[in-house]
Order: C-alpha cells, then structure tokens, then sequence
C-alpha cells in the first residue's frame, strides 16, 4: 500500500513516503512551528517520485509531544481523507520512536521520554527484542523528581530534545518512516475525524454561567 506518513510531534517534523514497509523518501524540518506542511509533503512526494493521487492511506503520528504540532498533522490527514477518501491509521510517536531504535540494534528494557512541561514527562517503557518490539509500560505522565531519579539509575532513557538539559538521555527523534513502518503492520483504520492526539492531562471545562435576564424598560 502507498502510504504517506507525518509526524510533527517535535521540533524536527517529518513527512515520509512508503510502499509497504519500504521508505521511498523522507524529508525532516528542524524548525518546529514554522514548518510549512504542504511543501514538505509536495518536496517529499516528489522525491518519491509520486503524486497524490497514487497515496492509498495517510499514517499520522498522534504524540505525545507538541500539541501543536500533532493538531496540525491531525487536521492535514482530516482533510486529506476528506478530499480523497483515503485510508488513515494513527500511531503512537513513542512506540514508533521505539520501533525506529530496535530496528537500529537496540535491544532490551528502554524508557522512551517526551518533556510535557509544567515539570512532568511522558513515559514509556518498551521491550526491543529481534523479533520486534512490545510495550511493558504504557505511556503516562511522570513528576520531574521520579524522571531524574530514573536518570540516576542509569537505565536507558531516549527522546527528543531532553539531552541538553538531562546529558543522560539519548538524543532521538520520532521519524515519519517508523510511523509508516508502524502503521503498515497493522490492518485497523480510523476515521480522520476521530483522531486526538495522546494528552493524558484532564481537560478543565469552566461552564459559562447562564444568560441573565433583562427586564423588559
């Protein structure tokens, strides 16, 4: 199956081209916010030596990471789907991020780690085996103190954008290919309209009080 895949749940935004599981071009942004998400898509496409008529599915990397980021790739897939009725199926940017260093040679218990903000961490632990990869520990969210405690164990941590700060962490960022690697071993597809990004934090709705009634002068 032709596939294009995105994933912008970092600073470095990647959009790739697969036939199946073989990557037929990629192109990475490393300027966040500022990537401009249909050049890179018609750079990539070109690259692939493909138009948008020949993608059969969008695969689109749903976080955790940057909220803004994964909305935008979120709402170009909606409206990719939308226009040309294609096939969607969403991944987890973490186990992607995972599937991308076994493929590399890691092996063993990994922690793979996204900064949250407001002092917390997105955490998930995965077994890279030869055969493949299996989560052990779902993604949750984790308070700075039991991040740097997990540091100072010296277990292996990889993410993006965290070795500046935490020199122990291995510096990786989650890849448009390994999204569509994912995604094209799997056979389940979603509804466009149904994605959200992964955000463990309750959302806070403050109810707006009702109308006030005006007497009549």
């Amino acid at each position: 199956m032709k596939m294009l895949a995105v994933e912008f749940s970092s600073d470095h935004r990647s959009v790739a081209v697969l036939d199946g599981e073989n990557l037929l071009a990629e192109k990475t942004i490393t300027e966040g916010r500022n990537t401009a998400a249909v050049q890179l898509i018609e750079e990539t496409l070109t690259a692939a030596k493909m138009s948008r008529p020949e993608i059969e599915c969008i695969a689109v990397g749903i976080g955790p990471g940057s909220y803004t980021g994964i909305r935008a790739a979120i709402a170009l897939t909606q409206g990719w789907q939308l226009a040309a009725g294609v096939k969607v199926q969403a991944a987890d940017s973490l186990e992607a991020l995972a599937l991308g260093r076994q493929i590399a040679g890691d092996r063993g218990e990994i922690t793979f780690a996204v900064n949250a903000a407001r002092g917390e961490f997105y955490l998930a632990k995965f077994e890279l085996e030869n055969e493949g990869i299996r989560n052990i520990e779902p993604t949750r969210l984790a308070k700075r103190d039991e991040f740097e405690a997990l540091l100072e164990s010296g277990k292996p941590v990889i993410g993006p954008s965290l070795a500046g700060k935490y020199p122990a962490v291995m510096e990786q960022f989650p890849s448009a290919e390994f999204v569509g690697r994912l995604a094209a071993r799997r056979v389940e597809f979603v509804e466009a309209s149904e994605l959200e990004p992964v955000y463990l934090r309750q959302v806070d709705f403050v109810k707006a009080p009702p109308l006030r009634e005006i007497p009549p002068a």
